[in-house]
């Protein structure tokens, strides 16, 4: 079983992140590549790192459930005023916590959510995951190696 913990957030709060939607959430391929296009594109324009500056410079990668359809982006803790970014909201309650580590910055998020999604959510049975979203970050440690966390709302199961 996955090391992770429970934290409880009081009170709700925003993120601002530029991304896309998915037509269809079963389009494994295709979504990475939707994705992984906005990423380019995002870094390319300079859009992210404007972003990142008017936050506190550390990024997330974002899933959510966005006008009824799967939603997948880069961006910051916050409100925040940006050309083409929208603002999600993320509510008080309990937030499952997986950590995880790497050599690959770039795909250490990937590699967290794929194990919480790829089997570990049955397998905590005291808590359900309840969204609307979820986020993942990862930082460099002291070491060169990376470390990363995805945060889930999840409910405490009465029983």
């Amino acid at each position: 079983m996955t090391n992770y913990s429970i934290t409880t957030i009081s009170e709700n709060y925003k993120m601002t992140a530029f991304g896309v939607t998915f037509e269809d959430f079963n389009d494994w391929a295709g979504n990475a590549a939707k994705t992984a296009a906005k990423k380019a594109e995002i870094t390319e324009n300079g859009k992210l790192a404007e972003l990142l500056a008017l936050a506190d410079g550390q990024e997330y990668q974002i899933n959510y459930v966005f006008e009824g359809k799967a939603w997948r982006g880069f961006g910051v803790m916050g409100e925040f005023e940006a050309e083409g970014a929208v603002v999600l909201n993320f509510l008080a309650g309990d937030y499952l916590v997986v950590p995880g580590t790497g050599a690959n910055k770039e795909s250490l998020a990937d590699e967290i959510t794929g194990k919480v999604f790829g089997g570990m959510l049955p397998e905590i049975t005291e808590y359900k995951y309840v969204g609307p979203g979820n986020s993942t970050f990862v930082k460099a440690d002291e070491n060169g190696e990376f470390y990363g966390e995805m945060w889930l709302r999840v409910k405490k199961v009465e029983g």
